[in-house]
């Protein structure tokens, strides 16, 4: 087994833990379902970004290592023990059975926005009059001449496929998980 494939292992008997959730910490059933519904979602989704990143094998270990030291605040953390086998630790920040899943979503959607940022599609050049270039040496020449000859400023704005970075990532997100797991998680 590869160590990409441990970690995914691990990640999922994480998630797949009870989550220990108390009665007595709420003030009433209705309060206490929603909880559990909730943390059932995290549940679920947890899994589909797993999924999501087990099959795509240019995501290495390594990437996910590094998406753990980073997102949610580096509480998620996965260790390789003395023996090999990976571990799964976890710092609650204030009750885990509300936040367990949720860590492991937003590191493997972390991940997952990296792995896309470096795939996304080439970048045309836009100047602030609609005018667009495929290099950005082709944007700042007539940048400047423009600002010569009619003595104004013309912004240059890195477009993909006619949006920012950022709002082209969240499309692509929104698009292959839905707007549920887009909006929680890559926004």
């Amino acid at each position: 087994m590869t160590k990409k494939q441990q970690i995914i292992t691990a990640l999922r008997a994480f998630v797949a833990q009870r989550s220990g959730i108390e009665f007595c910490n709420y003030g009433g059933v209705s309060s206490f379902r929603a909880e559990q519904r909730s943390i059932t979602r995290d549940g679920k989704e947890a899994r589909e970004l797993l999924r999501a990143i087990e099959w795509r094998d240019s995501i290495t270990a390594d990437d996910i290592l590094k998406a753990a030291r980073g997102a949610y605040s580096g509480r998620l953390s996965i260790v390789e023990r003395d023996d090999g086998a990976i571990a799964i630790d976890y710092c609650t920040g204030q009750y885990f059975p509300t936040e367990y899943r949720r860590a492991v979503c937003a590191v493997m959607a972390s991940c997952l926005w990296d792995y896309m940022r470096d795939s996304m599609p080439e970048p045309e050049y836009q100047i602030g009059d609609g005018v667009k270039f495929k290099t950005e040496s082709e944007a700042r020449e007539y940048a400047e001449k423009m600002h010569t000859e009619q003595n104004c400023v013309l912004g240059i704005e890195k477009k993909y496929n006619g949006k920012s970075a950022g709002q082209w990532l969240r499309d692509h997100f929104k698009r292959e998980y839905g707007r549920g797991i887009a909006s929680r998680w890559f926004n």
